[in-house]
């Protein structure tokens, strides 16, 4: 059985929010701070000092975490954006200290979190290797033995002598993956900087990385990616709110992630007309999730409560491609509507999804003005199953298919 290399046990991270320091606009004010300064300076120290946990300046990005990432496994972690995901691998990392807990690491990390982390940007791309070997450990021959390696892969050839400041966000990401898997660390960090690079990249990445993990080393892999962390992982944690809410076989995680996704229900801003209270989406099996077969059909439905009534009431809803494009938007037929619960349903049973992760945009309006609207809330994740025989759409200019849902709105008693 395989040993833990890595080893985390009650990590917490806390930070401390305001304690802006204002400046005096006057003269006279600032001759006033000046005299009051030391005593602020004091005040603040003392503030610093006391993290109390009832305290309202109090973050906690990180709380109670507890795993273990055995050697040669692939482990991915997934979350919503300020989930925690990238505190998490900082301190793995050694980037940021925790606040509290234990972690135990065996065998040295490479890390490749944010663009151009550890890269000198005076430095060239080569010395920025040299550089980066050394800070690992390794010898200069070490080194000399994979240059040639981790420049190809790169794909930076011709500006391998050039500063590295004068790179693109593109050329520092595929140096650094390149560095990071190819020095042999025992442990290697990814966090979804990936993204930034073009689709045959982030291939080439999937697969050196694969090829790691089956050399007997670590990988710990961050992504919004949930068809590269099924193929890629064999264990995946999820990252909620600062904690682990969920950590087993990567298709378990997945479902878990999926299914926790697939429904989310909002409160009302102050004296608002009209809200959306919930959203849903459902497979063409009548199953709530928002894993969705590309050429299956699916189901997205809305909960509204309307407080007063409204003439010429729409709602609407907005997909937005992975490449944050509006890909299609859908409105219901105007009605007015009284005070009461209505039920507004968007079936697509005919426009085929190409393969990734898609948002959900969802807007409300009478008479042309708008009462609310949700900007990309909510997840849908479209796969293609081996055999399908289709030709998905790859671009879809906005509101180009606007009339490919069957669409419905109708009261509805909640009690």
């Amino acid at each position: 059985m395989s040993r833990p290399v890595i080893k985390v046990e009650h990590l917490s991270k806390r930070y401390r929010l305001g304690l802006k320091e204002t400046q005096a606009e006057t003269l006279a004010g600032q001759i006033v701070s000046l005299i009051k300064s030391p005593w602020q300076n004091l005040k603040r120290l003392r503030e610093m000092s006391r993290f109390g946990v009832e305290d309202a300046s109090v973050f906690w990005a990180l709380k109670d975490i507890n795993f273990e990432v055995n050697e040669g496994e692939v482990l991915g972690i997934i979350g919503k954006n300020g989930a925690g995901k990238s505190t998490l691998l900082k301190i793995l990392s050694q980037i940021t200290e925790p606040t509290s807990g234990k972690i135990e690491i065996r065998g040295r990390v490479a890390s490749l979190l944010e663009v151009g982390t550890g890269f000198h940007p005076e430095l060239s791309g080569r010395e920025n290797i040299y550089m980066n070997g050394t800070i690992l450990g390794m010898t200069r021959r070490e080194i000399d033995s994979k240059l040639d390696e981790i420049i190809e892969f790169s794909g930076v050839e011709k500006f391998i002598d050039t500063a590295v400041k004068f790179y693109s966000s593109g050329m520092k990401v595929r140096l650094g993956f390149s560095v990071a898997a190819h020095l042999e660390p025992e442990i290697l960090i990814i966090d979804e900087v990936l993204a930034v690079g073009d689709f045959e990249f982030q291939k080439k990445c999937l697969g050196k990385m694969e090829d790691v993990a089956g050399q007997g080393r670590t990988v710990i892999f961050v992504s919004h990616d949930l068809n590269a962390i099924r193929s890629l992982c064999s264990r995946t944690l999820i990252v909620n709110n600062g904690v682990i809410s969920f950590i087993g076989k990567t298709e378990n995680s997945i479902d878990f992630y999926l299914n926790s996704n697939s429904q989310c229900v909002f409160t009302p801003e102050f004296n608002q007309q009209a809200w959306v209270k919930e959203v849903r989406i459902y497979n063409s099996s009548d199953e709530l999730t928002s894993e969705i077969k590309c050429n299956s059909t699916w189901k997205v439905e809305l909960i509204i409560s309307i407080e007063s009534e409204i003439d010429n009431f729409v709602s609407a809803i907005g997909i937005i491609g992975p490449n944050n494009e509006s890909v299609i938007t859908n409105w219901q037929d105007s009605l007015n509507v009284s005070k009461g619960e209505y039920l507004a349903s968007f079936e697509n049973n005919d426009l085929v999804f190409s393969e990734g992760e898609f948002k959900l945009s969802i807007g409300l309006s009478s008479n042309q003005s708008v009462i609310q609207y949700l900007d990309k809330v909510i997840s849908i994740n479209f796969y293609q199953s081996d055999g399908d025989g289709f030709s998905p759409f790859k671009k879809i200019k906005f509101g180009l298919l606007s009339n490919e849902f069957v669409k419905q709105t109708r009261k509805i008693d909640l009690k």
